[in-house]
């Protein structure tokens, strides 16, 4: 093989070695994404601002009633959650204190609230990403006020009866406005609402009552999360979890596939100016 030759081969091994190791930081994304979780905070303790610590590092401070954050990426693991009144932490003695699993690749809302019986409490609920049928949206209400048990209706239509303290329940629903309200079970009696609410196609509307109906401070809260549309052929649109992954993996073969061919057609190619020489 002639120098001009040689030359040419180191330099298309360089490019070759740069090519392959070029989709490395996006495979090393997906790992870091996927070794995170995504959490939402919403406050729904009336009367009272606070700050939020995972341990004794401040988080939230001066975090208002009726607040819900945006989402936030954090690191999947355990957390411990300290809710002060506001500028009682972290040395004070919290208001709420618990332990928080967050799991990887999840979507979260932990939720400061009060129990049935009106004490604050702290709890984590799991948001559902699944994919959502055409033409329709996903709707999830939350139970966390001090309350007894509701039904929740839809235009004047019980949807979801007996929901008590800090429950959930939810539903593929017809996309589209819709007027809901809340009502103590098995009566007509409005407990919070009317409230019109916007379901889009393809998406989790979740509707928190929160407050206090002994202190007539009852509230709905609503927290949106889209993109879980489904093709109307039955292919899922997007991509979550192993899909993602497989498509990850299919990149990166067909990148390093093409890398090998270029390299192949290159040596041949050499090869006959060699032989021609």
């Amino acid at each position: 093989m002639t120098s001009r030759s040689t030359g040419a081969a180191l330099a298309l091994c360089t490019a070759t070695a740069l090519t392959l190791t070029a989709g490395a930081p996006a495979w090393a994304a997906v790992q870091a994404e996927e070794d995170e979780a995504t959490v939402t905070v919403l406050h729904a303790v009336p009367g009272l601002t606070v700050d939020v610590f995972a341990g004794d590092k401040e988080l939230l401070p001066d975090f208002a009633p009726g607040t819900l954050t945006d989402p936030l990426k954090l690191k999947a693991g355990s957390y411990d959650i300290k809710i002060f009144k506001n500028g009682e932490g972290p040395s004070g003695t919290p208001a709420v204190e618990k332990t928080v699993s967050v799991p990887a690749g999840a979507n979260a809302t932990l939720v400061a609230h009060l129990t049935a019986d009106g004490r604050p409490a702290l709890d984590a609920f799991v948001n559902d990403t699944s994919k959502v049928p055409a033409g329709k949206a996903r709707l999830t209400v939350r139970h966390v006020a001090a309350a007894p048990a509701v039904d929740v209706r839809a235009d004047g239509k019980v949807l979801f009866e007996g929901l008590t303290n800090p429950d959930e329940k939810k539903g593929e629903v017809a996309a589209g406005s819709v007027s809901a309200d809340v009502v103590l079970a098995g009566t007509d009696t409005v407990a919070v609402g009317p409230a019109d609410l916007e379901l889009a196609e393809g998406g989790n509307t979740i509707v928190y009552a929160w407050g206090s109906a002994a202190d007539k401070n009852l509230a709905l809260k609503t927290q949106t999360i889209e993109g879980m549309h489904s093709a109307p052929s039955g292919v899922p649109a997007g991509e979550t979890g192993q899909a993602a992954a497989h498509n990850q993996n299919a990149q990166i073969g067909a990148l390093s596939l093409g890398a090998l061919v270029a390299l192949a057609a290159s040596v041949a190619l050499m090869r006959r100016r060699d032989d021609a020489g």
